[in-house]
């Protein structure tokens, strides 16, 4: 396992690699979810490359950029276990050469749900996945569908730009209690990790939209939105100061 610091030692290392490339890339704090797709990309692919880096430019919150969990050596540890052959740690100026000012913009379904409350988040996140898949340039990225309305637009984005990348999600991992896996869970306290389970007991449910939002803003939850389309239920909420999304089939 190598651990890679810049974009051009990056390119470098892997240009001459004629083999299949999975791609995984994270904010760190990495839980079943992130191992989940990591596994799954060193099934399919001859070497697998991990990112860690946390992108402030999908932080609308200052805040919550700040506040962002970080294990970088527990990381560090588990992706070892894994046996990843290339982690690959960029620090912003190396990531935002351009100090952002190039931008991917999607101008329709990134404006709703999730782009609705958290205005250039969306571009914040197509921008650094391209980035890193012009850099890495994977034969296949994996992502997962906890962050379902995320994997949409990116795959949108591959299909948009003919981008030479297969992009694939995997099912959310959940704990045991049905709470799906986040990073920002570790942010919980213990009366809020106790009460977030009902969120995506609820989202599961046969109550309408409504329903849940009254639901779940009775037992203290705030609500963003709740919101089935396209035999889909998303959802986000506020359980103190933490944000939590997550969706379900419907």
């Amino acid at each position: 396992m190598k651990v890679i610091p810049t974009p051009k030692a990056l390119k470098k290392v892997l240009r001459n690699h004629n083999g299949s490339i999975g791609f995984v890339p994270t904010m760190g704090a990495l839980h079943e979810g992130h191992l989940s797709l990591i596994r799954e990309s060193k099934k399919n692919n001859e070497i697998t490359v991990v990112s860690i880096f946390v992108n402030p430019t999908q932080f609308n919150d200052a805040n919550d950029f700040k506040n962002y969990p970080n294990n970088h050596a527990e990381d560090i540890l588990q992706l070892a276990s894994l046996k990843v052959d290339y982690i690959f740690t960029p620090t912003k100026r190396s990531i935002y050469n351009d100090n952002y000012a190039y931008q991917i913009i999607e101008n329709n379904f990134s404006k709703e749900l999730c782009g609705t409350a958290r205005p250039g988040h969306f571009e914040g996140v197509l921008t650094i996945v391209m980035k890193l898949l012009n850099i890495v340039n994977p034969t296949r990225a994996y992502f997962g569908e906890k962050d379902y309305q995320q994997y949409m637009l990116i795959r949108g984005m591959a299909e948009a730009f003919h981008m030479d990348v297969e992009i694939i999600s995997l099912p959310t991992i959940r704990e045991n209690d049905g709470l799906a896996m986040s990073s920002r869970n570790l942010l919980l306290g213990k009366i809020e990790r106790k009460k977030a389970p009902l969120f995506a007991k609820l989202l599961k449910s046969d109550l309408s939209d409504e329903k849940v939002k009254i639901k779940l803003s009775k037992e203290g939850f705030k609500v963003d939105y709740i919101s089935t389309q396209n035999g889909r239920r998303f959802g986000a909420v506020f359980l103190g100061n933490v944000r939590l999304i997550d969706n379900v089939e419907k």
